[in-house]
């Protein structure tokens, strides 16, 4: 039982200079992995792609069944224009399509967005031998080989041997009755004292706009240094187990955690967040499948908006934002009392469904897998992924200057605000 599935080592990335990318590394990609990648383009109807990048140009295509690597882009149907550093981290997988154009290190020229952000399972094909899902790839089963019932949760004494082969199977977990309401009463106000102290702008938090034009705090960041009780509840027992529950290496030592709000009419920014994986931004190979944990401070329901999961998608390379139209997999709303736990895997599609009648609150945090023995590498500096984490509240400000097209846009209606579903 297991939901590791890294494949890189961090200590292995390197800056690669855009001649190597084109004339060793996409040849040889090819030649290893041309049909498996080949057959994802053709799967997924993909235009060809191409990489426009410090005065050098080539676009990747399918023909004959399998990738094809060509100089120019005369017959290009997506053009994304990058620096070599970001080549290099889009074909190392530090970051994905979707990732460069957060950071304003992609400015797609040529076809659509949402064309550029579709070449991602592709390309992972190509670099990295994970077959684009098709129809019918996944399919979830209990130990008895039965069916798996999707609409399950589990209690606190229930069988942990269960419980893990259904995060295996299924990528996400409902569990029941984990912290009492006295406890989540505590953590609520906790959240209240934090929206209280934000001033606009405040780069401690992630703001949004209602439909009324008021901007407010929605994501209380690094929520664990404000709160005394929930630092209590995040290293209690009730939690920690899960860090041992796959057998994987989880880490439970000084979890950090960030305090949501999900208020009503909300109409832009990162509140409701669209279809995605937490690794959606790049190092799927590196990092998943870590375990994110949501603590329901007050219950969610569909009225309130619910935590939304697509069953087996940790298992499906996908397209790791937005719903893939050709994606089988269907998805569930995982409705909570106060107190319960979701638990899904860092790679597994969810989003957060907007509340309808009353807002809700809930706490984020999660289990990290630790750095396997050969793997030693300098991790960035606190500050510098602090800066990054604040910074997404302004996504969508980057995601419209990364599109330079007039076609489509479907991830920049949805990253717009609640009201594009």
């Amino acid at each position: 039982m297991s939901i590791d599935t890294r494949s890189r080592l961090r200590c292995e990335v390197r800056p690669l200079t855009t001649d190597e990318v084109f004339d060793e590394l996409l040849p040889a990609a090819i030649a290893l992995c041309g049909t498996l990648a080949g057959r994802g383009i053709e799967y997924q109807e993909l235009p060809p792609l191409g990489l426009d990048v410090d005065g050098r140009s080539v676009t990747l295509s399918a023909r004959n069944g399998a990738a094809y690597i060509e100089t120019g882009l005369d017959d290009a149907g997506v053009i994304a224009e990058l620096e070599g550093e970001a080549l290099s981290n889009l074909v190392q997988d530090v970051q994905t399509t979707m990732g460069l154009a957060m950071t304003s290190r992609a400015k797609v020229t040529s076809g659509s967005l949402d064309d550029w952000i579709a070449w991602e399972p592709a390309l992972r094909a190509l670099l990295d031998g994970r077959a684009v899902h098709e129809a019918g790839d996944v399919e979830m089963f209990d130990r008895d080989g039965d069916p798996l019932d999707l609409t399950r949760s589990f209690g606190p004494d229930d069988d942990r041997d269960e419980i893990a082969h259904f995060i295996e199977q299924a990528g996400f977990l409902h569990l029941r009755d984990v912290f009492g309401e006295g406890e989540m009463a505590a953590v609520d106000a906790d959240i209240e004292s934090s929206l209280a102290e934000a001033v606009d702008g405040d780069d401690g938090y992630w703001w949004a706009t209602n439909g009324s034009g008021e901007t407010l705090p929605v994501r209380v960041l690094w929520f664990h240094e404000r709160s005394e009780t929930l630092r209590e509840l995040l290293s209690d027992s009730r939690l920690q187990w899960l860090a041992e529950l796959t057998g994987d290496d989880h880490n439970g030592d000084n979890l950090g955690a960030e305090g949501l709000i999900k208020p009503l009419d909300i109409v832009n920014g990162l509140s409701d967040l669209p279809w995605h994986k937490d690794c959606g931004q790049g190092g799927h190979s590196y990092q998943c499948s870590g375990m994110t944990v949501g603590i329901s401070v007050t219950g969610a329901d569909r009225l309130s908006g619910a935590l939304g999961v697509i069953p087996g998608s940790h298992r499906a390379n996908t397209v790791p934002f937005m719903r893939d139209r050709k994606l089988d997999l269907q998805p569930i709303m995982l409705e909570t009392r106060t107190g319960d736990v979701t638990v899904h895997c860092s790679d597994t599609l969810h989003r957060a469904h907007p509340p309808i009648e009353q807002p809700r609150k809930v706490v984020y945090s999660g289990f990290r897998l630790n750095p396997r023995d050969e793997d030693r590498f300098d991790a960035p500096s606190t500050e510098t992924v602090r800066a990054a984490r604040s910074a997404l509240t302004d996504v969508r400000d980057r995601i419209e200057a990364a599109d330079n097209s007039d076609n489509d846009r479907r991830f920049k209606a949805d990253i717009s605000g609640v009201k594009s579903h």
